[in-house]
């Protein structure tokens, strides 16, 4: 901890030197295409919230993808997006590929950038702020890959295995080729892989009555498996004038996994638990763009995906058994139209619109020793019909400021139909303002201000269960979406080539809140429970360790502190929300030596507040200790690559501490406490890589 701070405290006196007043030396402030109205055009290169790394910069590294490359952006953190929101414009991630987002949902953002071989980047621009022609998907920072127009062909196979300390093992293997000529392009990719995660471990669960005495000690042995098979292909061809992009992908996972309850001392009884869920997922995706004049691009996307989910949980004991399966259908199709007009290279303005059709059929069932048990809106069918219309304009007016400002107006109709029938309809505006200013070379500051608007996850409208603890939780159609008020202010600070520090401060008032809140039959379930807030502050560290006697290390450090507070439905007394977590921290190191020849590094997860549940019964506390992970890596030859990752290197238990009352915890007494603690073995991951 004292090493840390006074790293910290070095990079901080480092920002009090002028000298040092200076961005990446390889990361020139240059030029960005901007969208398919300008894909080959530059944009004004004094803009101050850009930043451009050229292939040189990554040359230490010797990147192998362009997941390598983004991995190595000073001050930039992936973030893939949420393939779960519904609708194609919330769920974007923070990386764009030629300035357009990728047309699918399924396939996960770092999979597509792992895809992409480094020497087909030709250069990766970081848009900070915004810039005229770049729809910034609602994020102050985004990464625009940029791909070289000269011929690439690759064919890549890596073979992979986890290795853990019982003997088991766990194999990963994927090929892919790939093709890009100028616009076109061809790629085809299949991965397959058998393993376990922490679901494999062992460790305890023990009782204590309200006075703090052991009732209960019990022996846990828990055992999963998962596998998978994913294959994705991609053309890229111009048509009809413009340029036509078709992805498709089609998944198969397999889930199993069994908890075995021995009971050592005390009362109660053996108890084992078996699940088992296999679902298979396939989309279809396409994008093409179109320059109707040297100023003005038409974007259309379409997506079509569907996904099948099955799922039987079964426990046994000495009181006999329980049963609960699922069965589950969902589908989602959209299309979505996007006009960008840029009358010059200060000022920009998009408008379009998107409708999207969404489905779940679910059908759940729970049985205790043969006997049906009603279950809350156990069979449902829910739909929802959701159209966006929106606008917003990109303004420049010097150098230094960039303003950005937009609104979108969403309307969507759910119903459900089976064990309950009912229809809802919602209209929301969502404005949205972003103003960046940049005062001096290295120094930026980002404000924000926007109406949000949450999604209701369709699975909280069907009955569900948790075998493990025995908690089975009803359905609920009366929800509500979450609306927040957002505004938020960044400050950022570039230093010494490669070094960033900033701060983000934001606070948001939120409108019926969803958390858990008692249903009939004695139930929990979904709900909405009132109006809270949120604050959160975070800061993070990016410090080249060169000048530190280091050469070619980099540390990065980020703490984070977020306070909430809603009223509890059961209590009506205040709290956080649910599984906020109060503080979190992460420390993470890694050096190129020889030229990129050999790489090291380790990762730290130093927080252990991992938030707390609230239920109608019983407050769950999780807990999980901090974890380390190091990993080193040879490049012997331009075209093969050896890594060798140390996970959970500490052994770390996790689990979670529950207060279980006799009935609503606002009325009934505590019943008995109860801690749970698992650990899993530290594993080894090799990864062999070989470009032909």
């Amino acid at each position: 901890m004292r090493k840390t701070v006074w790293l910290a405290g070095a990079a901080l006196c480092a920002l009090a030197a002028p000298a040092m007043a200076q961005t990446a030396p390889s990361a020139a402030q240059a030029p960005i295409p901007t969208g398919p109205a300008s894909r080959a055009t530059e944009a004004d290169s004094t803009q101050q919230g850009l930043l451009v790394f050229e292939p040189a910069f990554f040359a230490d590294a010797r990147p192998d993808t362009a997941l390598d490359m983004i991995a190595r952006l000073p001050g930039f953190g992936l973030d893939g997006g949420d393939s779960g929101t519904r609708g194609f414009a919330g769920a974007a991630g923070n990386v764009l590929i030629d300035g357009v987002r990728p047309s699918t949902k399924s396939d996960d953002l770092e999979q597509i950038l792992r895809r992409i071989s480094a020497a087909g980047v030709a250069r990766i621009d970081l848009i900070r702020g915004g810039a005229p022609g770049i729809d910034m998907q609602g994020r102050s920072v985004i990464a625009n890959v940029v791909l070289v127009r000269t011929v690439v062909t690759e064919r890549v196979i890596e073979t992979n295995a986890y290795f853990y300390p019982d003997g088991h093992i766990g194999p990963v293997v994927s090929a892919r080729w790939s093709r890009r000529e100028g616009d076109n392009q061809i790629e085809g990719s299949i991965n397959a892989f058998s393993d376990r995660t922490d679901g494999t471990s062992d460790g305890f669960r023990r009782r204590y009555d309200p006075a703090g005495n052991l009732i209960q000690d019990a022996d846990l042995v828990l055992w999963d498996r998962i596998r998978t098979v994913r294959a994705t292909g991609a053309v890229q061809r111009r048509a009809g004038g413009g340029l036509l992009k078709v992805n498709g992908l089609l998944s198969w996972f397999g889930h199993e996994n069994a908890q075995d309850l021995l009971i050592r001392s005390g009362v109660g009884t053996d108890s084992f638990n078996d699940e088992d869920s296999d679902s298979v997922d396939g989309e279809i995706g396409v994008n093409w763009t179109r320059d109707l004049s040297p100023r003005l691009g038409l974007e259309l996307t379409g997506l079509q995906r569907y996904s099948t989910d099955a799922y039987t949980g079964v426990s046994t004991g000495a009181g006999g058994s329980s049963t609960f399966t699922g069965d589950a259908t969902a589908g989602e199709s959209i299309a979505r139209a996007a006009l960008r007009y840029r009358p010059d290279d200060r000022f920009a303005v998009e408008t379009g619109g998107e409708v999207a059709f969404n489905f779940l059929d679910s059908k759940n069932a729970f049985e205790e020793n043969g006997v049906v048990i009603p279950l809350p809106s156990a069979s449902v069918r829910v739909e929802e019909l959701r159209g966006e219309v929106f606008g917003q304009t990109t303004w420049r007016p010097s150098p230094k400021f960039t303003l950005e400002a937009g609104v979108r107006v969403e309307v969507s109709e759910i119903s459900q139909s089976g064990d309950s029938d009912q229809s809802k309809s919602f209209v929301f505006p969502k404005p949205r303002l972003q103003l960046t200013w940049t005062p001096w070379t290295g120094h930026q500051f980002r404000f924000r201000a926007e109406q949000e608007v949450g999604q209701l996850d369709f699975g909280d409208f069907v009955a569900s269960a948790d075998i493990d603890i025995g908690q089975v939780e009803g359905g609920n159609p009366d929800l509500e979406p979450e609306k927040s008020t957002v505004i938020e202010a960044i400050y950022e600070r570039r230093f010494r080539g490669e070094g960033v520090l900033d701060f983000t401060l934001s606070h948001a008032e939120i409108k019926d809140v969803v958390d858990v809140i008692p249903l009939t039959g004695g139930f929990d379930g979904v709900g909405n429970i009132g109006d809270g807030r949120s604050n959160f502050f975070q800061t993070r560290l990016t410090l080249p360790m060169d000048d530190l006697g280091v050469p070619n290390g980099r540390l990065q450090v980020r703490g984070s502190w977020s306070q909430t507070s809603v009223v509890d439905p059961v209590t009506g007394q205040e709290r956080r929300f649910q599984g906020n977590q109060a503080f979190g921290c992460g420390v993470s190191f890694n050096q190129d030596l020889r030229g990129g020849r050999w790489s090291w590094g380790f990762r730290h997860g130093c927080n252990i507040d991992r938030g707390t549940a609230f239920r109608v019964r019983e407050i769950r506390r999780s807990y999980a200790e901090p974890d380390v992970d190091l990993y080193a890596q040879w490049k012997p030859r331009a075209d093969l690559t050896v890594r060798v990752d140390l996970g959970n290197a500490t052994n770390r238990r996790q689990g979670y501490d529950r207060d279980i009352h006799a009935g609503p915890r606002d009325t009934a007494p505590l019943a008995f406490r109860e801690v749970r603690r698992t650990q899993m073995s530290p594993w080894l991951f090799v990864q062999i890589r070989k470009t032909f």
